[in-house]
């Protein structure tokens, strides 16, 4: 699963998401929006579910992404209690991503040995790049 910040539901803001998360030549299922057309110009097969048409309501038709949604508010409202400010929300998404994709690893070793990883090879953030939402780019320009 992966989830990040669109700055809109044109096919110019939700095509580049699809290109950095999905493999080319992969089935994209999706709702019949038309903001998802462009992304068979670019190799992807595009599997089209329309809500309205289709008889289901929307948990029935796309059952995971509605999981996904309920799961990830009930965090943000119950973890977090809604106080999660609009400028760190990308690393709460990136945080929701991270313990929903290894929700059901049996290996917790193999999970230490990627979080060393990853550890290592991702660039220091201060405090300052954090809050500013300059990040690992921020970081990255003081080791050059």
């Amino acid at each position: 699963m992966r989830i990040q910040r669109v700055s809109g539901v044109s096919a110019a803001d939700l095509t580049p998401f699809v290109r950095a998360a999905i493999e080319p030549g992969s089935i994209v299922h999706t709702d019949g929006w038309k903001g998802y057309n462009e992304i068979t110009k670019h190799g992807y097969q595009r599997k089209a579910t329309v809500i309205s048409a289709s008889g289901d309501p929307a948990h029935v038709a796309l059952p995971g992404v509605h999981r996904v949604a309920a799961l990830l508010k009930r965090w943000l409202l119950g973890t977090h209690q809604g106080a999660v400010s609009n400028k760190h929300l990308d690393y709460y998404l990136d945080e929701f991503t991270f313990r929903f994709n290894r929700r059901t690893a049996h290996a917790r070793g193999l999970l230490f040995h990627r979080l060393a990883e990853q550890a290592i090879a991702t660039p220091p953030v201060t405090y300052r790049g954090i809050v500013t939402g300059e990040g690992p780019a921020a970081a990255q320009k003081l080791l050059e």
